[in-house]
């Protein structure tokens, strides 16, 4: 077989697998428009709804609802149990609401507790309750379509499983704003320059795949070009405006905006470098340098004491790209990985900042939120053993697992423990009913003895002293209580196949990574008994090469508008870090790929990137 015949039969391939997804995309958009309900204006007898106390209207600049129409919104979200609804304007047009079908399952999302909220972006009907706990009785109303998207997020955190959607026929609303895009895509937490370099690839092989490969390229590009009008034409509900004219110029449209896109990728991006008093105070910090952040490297072992551990691991801040240079080293004798030299407390808080809380908050609550099925497998280890009460997750951050885990043990009493004043939010959200903040071993005396159950998920390796963790969990725990932990497993062959850029050595922030059996030898010490193990089971999808590909682009591309960057931000260095993510977009796409065969491996063979255990404190 020739080279030109091998190309040819590859090339068949693709487009066979790009007209698959996008019949499969297609299906699955018309099932959740299907799922979508529409309200009817109209009540009883043709006569209009009565009036709802109790209900609030937000809408976005030039959005209009009538009042039939705000009625008939109350009258469904009380039928239905909801605190919050999002308006979907019947005459949306054809690009946005394919583009919200991509991103919103309406049946899924109303039961997933943690999945980002998403809507339209025009109305919102907030229910007395969500508007007061959300604070939006004193809160300004929204200046744009990116401000109701960002508020629409927020309001899922309040009402986790009692948020919904409905198309309103009586809502009108002004055409989209092509200038705008951007700047909406970055209000539901999705990077602008990556998407539109995505699309041109995907425009790119179509017509790739019609030249080469004309059967198959033309059914794809068939399928692709009429997309709009086989998912909308004869809808119920949605009529959006001008749909023959958005089908007939599809490719030019897409090809127009993604090019508008990547041409000023930061034109109406918020300026992550605009708040001078951060900017002024990492300066500062950094003028003294980063050594004094770090203890002085000890000889030995912290786990057991053995000398001469060996380096492992040396790397830069890959996560944020702050300055300085980080070892991990390995005991010869029990194989423990620790940071070493440590940092000092000083030391963590510089590195922590901005991370989960401030400038990197919105990416950390959108990572934590897209892991429902993480949070309820660890929940569901527990079942064939307990039945919890009072559950105290220690290192919550903002109490995801808790919020999912309510799914599993809606009975059960969840508080949460964490340094970070996220846990009040929690609170506020009504996600965790109690919020401790603090460390734990400082906190163990005043909590001793009142929960049956502890966890500790991704925690035990950010901690400066596991043991005293430990200690403290025992104080905590009542007698025949139980403790669940996961972690990464430094075990794991990805970390030696991909170095630094395995994303669980996570530099600087993890202090400790503990094989298995050390932690099961310090837990039996401490008087628990084992009673699961799972290392297939906790393995973390897109941990390994997914993670491998963000951190090597943001390693090539700092960011340079990030507040602790020592290198000017200019027009080239910004035009440099678009291009590498542009060109990253096809290793994401094998990466994914990648991930997905790792993860049926992991799960076949029990061993992936983490494991968990269960243990139980014996009574005596």
């Amino acid at each position: 077989m020739t080279r030109a015949h091998r190309s040819g039969r590859r090339t068949r391939w693709v487009a066979a697998a790009a007209v698959t997804a996008l019949g499969a995309g297609t299906v699955r958009a018309r099932r959740r428009l299907a799922a979508l309900p529409v309200l009817d204006a109209a009540g009883p007898y043709g006569a209009p709804w009565p009036p709802l106390p109790g209900w609030h209207l937000i809408t976005a600049p030039g959005v209009a609802a009538d009042e039939a129409t705000v009625r008939a919104a109350a009258r469904h979200a009380a039928r239905e149990g909801l605190g919050v609804v999002d308006l979907i304007p019947a005459r949306l047009d054809a690009e946005s609401t394919l583009g919200l079908l991509r991103l919103l399952d309406p049946a899924a999302h109303r039961t997933d507790r943690c999945v980002p909220g998403q809507g339209a972006g025009h109305a919102l009907l907030v229910s007395d309750d969500v508007h007061r706990r959300a604070g939006l009785d004193t809160a300004a109303p929204p200046r744009s379509t990116a401000d109701l998207l960002r508020l629409v997020r927020t309001l899922k955190e309040y009402a986790p499983d009692a948020t919904g959607w409905a198309v309103a026929p009586g809502l009108t609303a002004p055409p989209p704003d092509p200038a705008r895009h951007a700047e909406e895509l970055r209000a539901r937490g999705l990077p602008p320059v990556l998407l539109s370099a995505a699309r041109l690839a995907g425009l790119a092989l179509l017509v790739k795949c019609l030249f080469s490969a004309p059967r198959w390229g033309a059914a794809a590009t068939a399928l692709y070009w009429l997309q709009p009008a086989v998912v909308l034409g004869p809808a119920r509900g949605p009529r959006p405006a001008g749909l023959a004219r958005a089908t007939a110029s599809r490719p030019l449209r897409a090809l127009a905006g993604a090019l508008r896109t990547l041409a000023t990728p930061a034109a109406d991006a918020p300026d992550a470098a605009g708040d001078e008093t951060r900017r002024a105070a990492y300066t500062a910090e950094l003028a003294a340098g980063t050594d004094r952040f770090f203890e002085p490297r000890r000889p030995d072992c912290p786990w057991c004491s053995a000398p001469e551990p060996a380096v492992r691991l040396r790397t830069p801040d890959l996560l944020q790209g702050k300055p300085g240079r980080f070892t991990l080293e390995e005991c010869r004798h029990c194989g423990h990985i620790f940071q070493n030299p440590r940092l000092t407390q000083d030391g963590l808080d510089f590195y922590y900042r901005d991370f989960y809380e401030g400038l990197g908050g919105d990416g950390a609550a959108l990572v934590l939120g897209r892991m429902s099925g993480t949070y309820r497998a660890r929940a569901e280890l527990l079942r064939p053993f307990t039945t919890p009460r009072a559950w105290l997750d220690v290192g919550t951050a903002a109490a995801h697992f808790c919020n999912a885990a309510r799914a599993v043990w809606p009975d059960t009493r969840f508080d949460g423990l964490d340094m970070g004043e996220g846990v009040h939010e929690a609170a506020r959200r009504g996600w965790i009913d109690t919020a401790y903040q603090g460390q734990f071993p400082d906190l163990a005396g005043r909590l001793a003895g009142r929960y049956d159950t502890v966890s500790m998920h991704h925690y035990l390796e950010h901690t400066r002293d596991p043991f005293a963790e430990l200690d403290a969990a025992v104080k905590v725990l009542a007698p025949g209580g139980h403790l669940l932990i996961e972690l990464p497993d430094p075990r794991s062959r990805a970390g030696r196949l991909l170095g630094r850029y395995w994303l669980p050595w996570f530099q600087p922030q993890h202090q400790h990574l503990m094989p298995a059996r050390n932690l099961e030898q310090a837990l039996i010490a401490r008087g628990f008994t084992i009673l699961a193990e799972q290392h297939g089971a906790a393995h973390q999808p897109n941990g390994d090469f997914l993670g491998a590909v963000a951190l090597a682009a943001n390693t090539l591309a700092p960011d340079p508008d990030a507040p602790w960057s020592t290198v000017p931000a200019t027009p080239a260095r910004r035009a440099a870090r678009s291009a590498v993510q542009a060109m990253a977009v096809p290793c994401y796409a094998v990466a994914l790929a990648l991930d997905a065969l790792r993860t049926v491996v992991a799960r076949a063979t029990d061993g992936g990137n983490a494991y968990r255990l269960l243990a139980r404190k014996e009574l005596g």
